[in-house]
């Protein structure tokens, strides 16, 4: 078990958000964290402990300068997502970014677009690419939101997809958004069943608060999936060591 940080920007600072108060309209989320420092600062700051893997993630518009301050930190150490195409995909690749994240691209309506997905494929290669799959649970199952989780497409998660779309991309990174940004525990069902469909990096996102969360994350999952965590964290203004969790997870 990897822990996989993340950087997430939005309105140009670094901030820690609930997920599922997303909105189109910008101004109307829920902060739990805004950073006085910068992106770069964060990126530094993973880079010097040797974290790979992590996310830089734009949550609208107007992220950009800031995302590729952190890229440049810290280059080939992050990856990126928010707004990724098939278009802008190589501009963050050759900007810094190890991988280009995927979700709303993909999708059209409600619909995962083939032909889109090939064309990213395409552009910067299997290798490169990432397909975000978070998702809400409806009726007991779980369905991939886009559109900065707002829109519940009509995509299960379960094995049958995970295998399909393994095929296109390197890894996965999936947040629980009934409870990201919520520090209210993970969703238990979620992590078991991803550890049980997924052969290739996964990294869940979504409710660990504390060392014993971890633990129990790490047992549920059989260490199979990677870590990621935000608004706990002492670093984004939350009660949990920042240093713990990364030295937890190095003996993991």
């Amino acid at each position: 078990m990897k822990f996989r940080p993340c950087i997430d920007i939005h309105q140009g600072k670094v901030k820690q958000i609930v997920g599922d108060t997303l909105q189109l309209d910008n101004d109307l989320v829920t902060e739990n964290f805004v950073s006085e420092y910068g992106s770069a600062f964060y990126a530094s700051m993973f880079k010097n402990d040797g974290l790979t893997g992590g996310h830089v993630i734009m949550l609208g518009d107007g992220n950009k300068d800031s995302a590729i301050q952190a890229l440049n930190e810290y280059p080939k150490g992050l990856q990126i997502g928010g707004g990724i195409t098939s278009e802008n995909a190589n501009f963050y690749l050759e900007n810094g970014a190890s991988h280009v994240i995927v979700t709303s691209y993909i999708f059209e309506n409600g619909e995962l677009k083939k032909d889109r997905l090939n064309r990213i494929v395409d552009a910067v290669g299997k290798d490169k690419l990432v397909i975000d799959l978070s998702c809400k649970e409806k009726n007991g199952k779980w369905f991939v939101v886009t559109n900065k989780w707002t829109q519940y497409s009509n995509l299960e998660v379960n094995s049958s997809t995970i295998r399909e779309l393994e095929k296109y991309c390197d890894e996965f990174l999936i947040h629980a958004v009934d409870v990201e940004g919520k520090r209210s525990g993970i969703q238990e069902n979620l992590v078991e069943q991803l550890s049980k469909w997924v052969s290739i990096p996964t990294t869940y996102a979504g409710g660990v608060s504390s060392i014993k969360d971890l633990e129990y994350f790490y047992q549920l999952s059989n260490g199979k999936l990677d870590i990621t965590i935000g608004s706990s964290l002492d670093i984004f203004g939350g009660d949990l060591s920042y240093s713990k969790v990364v030295e937890y997870c190095r003996n993991k």
